[in-house]
Protein backbone atom coordinates (compact mmCIF):
# COMPACT_ATOMS: atom_id res chain seq x y z
CA UNK A 1 0.00 0.00 0.00
CA UNK A 2 2.17 3.43 -1.34
CA UNK A 3 -1.04 5.92 -0.22
CA UNK A 4 -2.20 5.92 3.39
CA UNK A 5 -5.96 6.79 4.11
CA UNK A 6 -7.12 10.03 5.27
CA UNK A 7 -6.99 8.86 8.96
CA UNK A 8 -3.37 7.91 8.70
CA UNK A 9 -2.77 11.00 7.38
CA UNK A 10 -4.48 12.31 9.94
CA UNK A 11 -2.14 9.91 12.96
CA UNK A 12 0.82 10.97 11.17
CA UNK A 13 0.09 14.93 11.65
CA UNK A 14 -0.67 14.44 15.07
CA UNK A 15 2.76 12.57 15.87
CA UNK A 16 4.71 15.28 13.55
CA UNK A 17 3.03 17.93 15.82
CA UNK A 18 4.50 16.30 19.22
CA UNK A 19 7.80 15.05 17.36
CA UNK A 20 9.01 16.78 14.95
CA UNK A 21 8.87 16.16 11.11
CA UNK A 22 11.71 13.06 11.38
CA UNK A 23 8.99 10.52 13.73
CA UNK A 24 6.42 11.43 11.62
CA UNK A 25 8.60 10.17 8.23
CA UNK A 26 9.95 7.45 10.13
CA UNK A 27 6.21 6.38 11.13
CA UNK A 28 4.94 6.91 7.18
CA UNK A 29 7.81 4.98 6.24
CA UNK A 30 7.02 1.86 8.26
CA UNK A 31 3.23 2.41 7.23
CA UNK A 32 3.69 2.95 4.11
CA UNK A 33 3.95 -0.66 1.49
CA UNK A 34 3.29 -4.52 1.83
CA UNK A 35 6.33 -5.53 4.18
CA UNK A 36 6.37 -6.75 7.41
CA UNK A 37 4.85 -4.87 10.20
CA UNK A 38 3.12 -1.99 7.51
CA UNK A 39 -0.32 -2.83 8.40
CA UNK A 40 0.48 -2.94 12.44
CA UNK A 41 1.93 0.38 11.77
CA UNK A 42 -0.89 1.86 9.90
CA UNK A 43 -3.45 0.52 12.81
CA UNK A 44 -1.40 2.64 15.44
CA UNK A 45 -1.31 5.47 13.24
CA UNK A 46 -4.70 5.68 12.41
CA UNK A 47 -5.91 4.14 16.08
CA UNK A 48 -3.35 5.33 18.46
CA UNK A 49 -2.50 8.39 16.91
CA UNK A 50 -5.40 9.63 14.85
CA UNK A 51 -8.36 8.54 16.97
CA UNK A 52 -6.79 8.82 20.75
CA UNK A 53 -4.25 11.55 20.31
CA UNK A 54 -6.14 13.55 17.94
CA UNK A 55 -9.11 13.26 19.96
CA UNK A 56 -10.24 16.31 21.94
CA UNK A 57 -10.99 16.41 25.82
CA UNK A 58 -7.31 15.60 27.59
CA UNK A 59 -4.45 17.66 26.84
CA UNK A 60 -1.67 15.98 25.41
CA UNK A 61 0.21 16.63 28.56
CA UNK A 62 -2.25 14.63 30.27
CA UNK A 63 -2.49 12.06 27.85
CA UNK A 64 1.42 11.40 27.66
CA UNK A 65 1.19 11.39 31.85
CA UNK A 66 -1.74 8.60 31.16
CA UNK A 67 0.13 6.33 28.57
CA UNK A 68 3.65 6.91 30.68
CA UNK A 69 1.79 5.05 33.78
CA UNK A 70 0.28 2.75 31.97
CA UNK A 71 3.56 1.50 30.17
CA UNK A 72 5.06 1.91 33.45
CA UNK A 73 2.51 -0.67 34.65
CA UNK A 74 2.70 -2.84 31.79
CA UNK A 75 6.17 -3.34 32.04
CA UNK A 76 7.11 -2.21 28.51
CA UNK A 77 10.57 -0.49 28.25
CA UNK A 78 10.86 -0.14 24.83
CA UNK A 79 7.77 1.65 24.17
CA UNK A 80 7.85 3.85 27.41
CA UNK A 81 11.57 5.44 25.81
CA UNK A 82 9.22 6.36 23.33
CA UNK A 83 6.79 7.94 25.89
CA UNK A 84 9.06 9.73 27.97
CA UNK A 85 10.32 11.48 24.56
CA UNK A 86 6.61 12.43 23.81
CA UNK A 87 6.20 13.49 27.15
CA UNK A 88 8.66 15.74 27.03
CA UNK A 89 7.48 17.17 24.01
CA UNK A 90 4.12 17.41 25.28
CA UNK A 91 5.45 19.51 28.01
CA UNK A 92 6.40 16.81 30.95
CA UNK A 93 9.83 17.63 33.17
CA UNK A 94 12.26 14.92 34.52
CA UNK A 95 10.43 16.00 37.57
CA UNK A 96 6.86 15.28 36.54
CA UNK A 97 8.57 11.62 35.20
CA UNK A 98 9.99 10.93 38.89
CA UNK A 99 6.81 12.25 40.10
CA UNK A 100 4.95 9.92 37.73
CA UNK A 101 7.69 7.03 39.26
CA UNK A 102 6.72 7.46 42.82
CA UNK A 103 3.22 7.70 42.27
CA UNK A 104 3.45 4.44 40.67
CA UNK A 105 5.44 2.80 42.95
CA UNK A 106 2.95 1.71 45.67
CA UNK A 107 1.16 0.10 42.88
CA UNK A 108 3.41 -1.99 40.51
CA UNK A 109 6.16 -2.60 42.90
CA UNK A 110 9.79 -1.32 42.83
CA UNK A 111 10.91 -3.78 40.11
CA UNK A 112 8.67 -2.78 37.82
CA UNK A 113 9.55 1.06 38.85
CA UNK A 114 13.52 -0.06 38.56
CA UNK A 115 12.59 -0.95 34.69
CA UNK A 116 10.68 2.29 33.98
CA UNK A 117 14.02 4.29 35.51
CA UNK A 118 16.22 2.40 33.03
CA UNK A 119 14.14 3.56 30.23
CA UNK A 120 13.18 7.03 31.42
CA UNK A 121 16.92 7.86 31.70
CA UNK A 122 17.86 6.43 28.19
CA UNK A 123 15.11 8.05 26.77
CA UNK A 124 16.10 11.29 28.40
CA UNK A 125 19.56 10.86 27.34
CA UNK A 126 18.66 10.55 24.06
CA UNK A 127 17.12 13.58 24.13
CA UNK A 128 19.97 15.34 25.54
CA UNK A 129 18.25 15.75 28.88
CA UNK A 130 19.75 14.96 32.09
CA UNK A 131 22.44 12.93 30.72
CA UNK A 132 24.64 12.94 34.04
CA UNK A 133 21.71 10.57 35.87
CA UNK A 134 23.01 6.85 36.41
CA UNK A 135 20.52 3.69 35.69
CA UNK A 136 20.13 1.72 38.47
CA UNK A 137 22.41 -1.17 36.87
CA UNK A 138 25.03 1.57 36.42
CA UNK A 139 24.77 2.41 40.07
CA UNK A 140 24.55 -1.17 40.93
CA UNK A 141 21.57 -0.86 42.86
CA UNK A 142 17.80 0.74 42.39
Amino acid sequence: MDELSKKSERGLQVIGSMMGPQYEAGLRASATGDHFGAVVSRMATEFAFADAWGREGLARREKSMLVIGILIALRQPAELKNHIKIGVANGLTVDDVENLMIQATPYVGFPAIATAQTAAIEALREIGVDPQVKTSEERGLL
